[in-house]
């Protein structure tokens, strides 16, 4: 239990590192800690979310938390009014982003019953047809901003224009377009919570009736009774998979000995049978390859359908596997086999009424979960990747008209900051004068660029403020794993050990060489039989798990999505150790039990 004597440090006392003077002008008001507010404010536990966040924000960029972190909110609080639950307040500091999740009052979680259980009772009842039209609605979303294009302004107004009295001018639509962009991604994290929190809500209900039921059950079995779902979010890796298979068996192995894609598909294009695999190939690209290597939250993300080469890289692979006889596919039947044992061996210790109310959560559950995946491909990827591809488009075009020197440049400015840019376009255009921006803009880029940089050189503190005696609320355990022996861990400082306990995420035992990977752009590093260690994957991650034996991550819970994969990949893991990637070095022998939620380094440091 943690010792209320021993806190973590205010973020008001938390200091900057040197060269990031002024960071917080970087972002939103409501965003940062603010002295007027201190009393209030150290009152809070907050922790970082470096789950979902785990880089420094650029001000454009801290778009995603407002709008991902308000939307989950309202859910919680406003729509289904969740019983042990509110929203979630967040703040941005030294720009990393703190979680600080808000309980309800215990005098008031059973007067709020029955209102969840009519509201989200509903949406369980008629979860199918609603689910529909949740996919109809994205869809409309993914079109809406595919129509949205961004060009120069023309020199004169169309004479058409004239001659229909229209009486407006291409600035009008060019800021209205810029607006209703931003306005589809805010309509988008909208959707992306109509059904999470409730698919988390359904698996949390399960999972307290299996505690209270079976006494002492890991909370390892309960994850296995709704393991061995077919979700989307597999679907990109899935149709890698099946392009290796097609390749191999149409004779065209050789071609995937290019290191280039291009090259690659050059070669293909050449062969008797490659028009038939190329046809495949554009198949899949449309939607699966609408997938980031990221997460999808930031503007550097890089998506395959943009960066062929990242798809490329993991079909190549999976070609070598299949010449050499080694099996590239899920083992779906194994982990279904293995979930319909531990689900008979539990569901057969129950008298009949209560093996009733077992089958109708479970049910629920394997109902409601795959949502917890799926909704990642269509919002976090294809979605957000259509959303960075148009910003893209403006800051080339406003790039094109000398307002700054690079295509990133545009994401050191507030979304709000550009309305402004786009009028300063708009008014030089109108008035026949020079915009004010190009002689100015890029000073303030090039001082933001320094600052951004400058937070990134500092890691984030794990926490601030006084950590709650026993941690409890199962949302903030399940999905970040955010436990009282973690934030013990945390409170530790400093020590080192051989000896690390987090999540037991996904079963298994193996020894093998540490692979430290904290940004996607080095998962080519990964060698064949290494085990994975990093402060958190992405979901995107799961074509290399063809490559190592076992993961570690510093951060989430049992129903983060890095457990999520593992399990249905049958890959051991070990999740919110809290600082393993940081003890771990790359070439340390190690041994990960996914069973028991251990990590231990049987060897230091050999070379790499």
């Amino acid at each position: 239990m943690t010792d209320k004597k021993k806190k973590f440090i205010s973020p008001y006392e938390h200091s900057a590192p040197k060269g990031s003077e002024g960071w917080k002008e970087l972002y939103p008001y409501f965003l940062v800690f603010q002295e007027q507010l201190k009393a209030q404010e150290e009152d809070k536990f907050f922790f970082c979310d470096s789950q979902h966040w785990p880089n420094v924000f650029k001000p454009f960029d801290a778009m995603t938390v407002e709008f991902a972190v308000k939307c989950l909110s309202q859910y919680n609080s406003r729509h289904y009014v969740i019983p042990p639950a509110n929203g979630v307040d967040f703040k941005i500091h030294n720009g990393y982003c703190y979680m600080s999740p808000v309980a309800v009052n215990p005098e008031l979680i059973e007067g709020r019953v029955p209102e969840f259980m009519e509201r989200a009772g509903y949406y369980f009842q008629n979860w199918n047809e609603l689910l529909e039209n949740w996919h109809k609605k994205v869809k409309r979303v993914i079109d809406d901003m595919e129509a949205v294009h961004f060009e120069p302004l023309p020199e004169r107004v169309d004479i058409q224009w004239i001659k229909d009295g229209v009486g407006l001018d291409p600035t009008f639509h060019l800021i209205n377009d810029y607006n209703k962009l931003i306005s589809l991604c805010y309509e988008t994290w909208q959707y992306h919570f109509e059904f999470l929190n409730l698919g988390y809500a359904a698996y949390l209900d399960f999972f307290g009736f299996c505690k209270e039921v079976f006494p002492g059950i890991p909370d390892l079995s309960v994850a296995k009774m709704v393991q061995g779902i077919d979700v989307d979010l597999f679907r990109p890796d899935d149709e890698l998979k099946k392009l290796a298979k097609l390749a191999v068996s149409l004779n065209l192995a050789k071609c995937f000995e290019k290191k280039d894609v291009n090259e690659a598909l050059h070669c293909i294009a050449l062969e008797e049978n490659g028009g038939q695999w190329l046809q495949a190939w554009e198949k899949a690209k449309h939607p699966w390859f609408n997938y980031t290597s990221g997460n999808g939250f930031y503007s550097s993300d890089k998506y395959w359908i943009e960066h062929l080469d990242i798809p490329y890289g993991y079909l190549k692979n999976y070609v070598e596997k299949l010449l050499k006889g080694e099996v590239i596919d899920r083992p779906t039947e194994a982990l279904e086999a293995e979930r319909d044992r531990i689900t008979m061996e539990y569901a057969e210790s129950l008298d009949d009424e209560a093996r009733a109310i077992f089958e109708g959560k479970l049910g629920l559950a394997r109902v409601v979960f795959p949502y917890v995946e799926n909704h990642n491909f269509y919002i976090e990827h294809w979605a957000m990747g259509v959303f960075w591809r148009k910003t893209r488009e403006l800051s080339r075009m406003l790039k094109e008209q000398g307002f700054w020197q690079q295509e990133s440049d545009m994401y050191y400015f507030r979304r709000e900051e550009i309305l402004q840019v786009l009028f300063d376009y708009g008014n030089s255009w109108a008035v026949g004068v020079p915009s004010v921006g190009p002689a100015v803009l890029q000073d303030e880029i090039n001082r933001r660029k320094k600052i951004v940089d400058a937070l990134a050189t500092a890691p984030p503190q794990p926490a601030f403020n006084n950590p709650p005696k026993v941690v409890t609320e199962p949302f903030t355990i399940m999905l970040w794993g955010i436990t009282t022996e973690a934030v013990e861990s945390w409170l530790g400082g400093d020590e080192k050990s051989s000896h690390m306990k987090g999540m037991a995420a996904s079963p298994g035992l193996v020894e093998g060489y540490a692979r430290i990977i904290n940004d996607a752009s080095d998962l080519d590093q990964l060698k064949q039989g290494e085990i994975l260690v990093t402060r958190v994957t992405a979901p995107s991650w799961a074509p290399v798990f063809n490559k190592i034996v076992a993961t570690v991550t510093d951060i989430g819970g049992m129903m983060s999505h890095a457990a999520i994969v593992c399990r249905e990949y049958g890959l051991p893991a070990v999740t919110g150790t809290g600082s393993a990637s940081t003890q771990i070095k790359t070439g340390m022998k190690i041994r990960v039990d996914g069973g028991k939620g251990t990590v231990e380094i049987l060897e230091e440091l050999v070379e790499a």
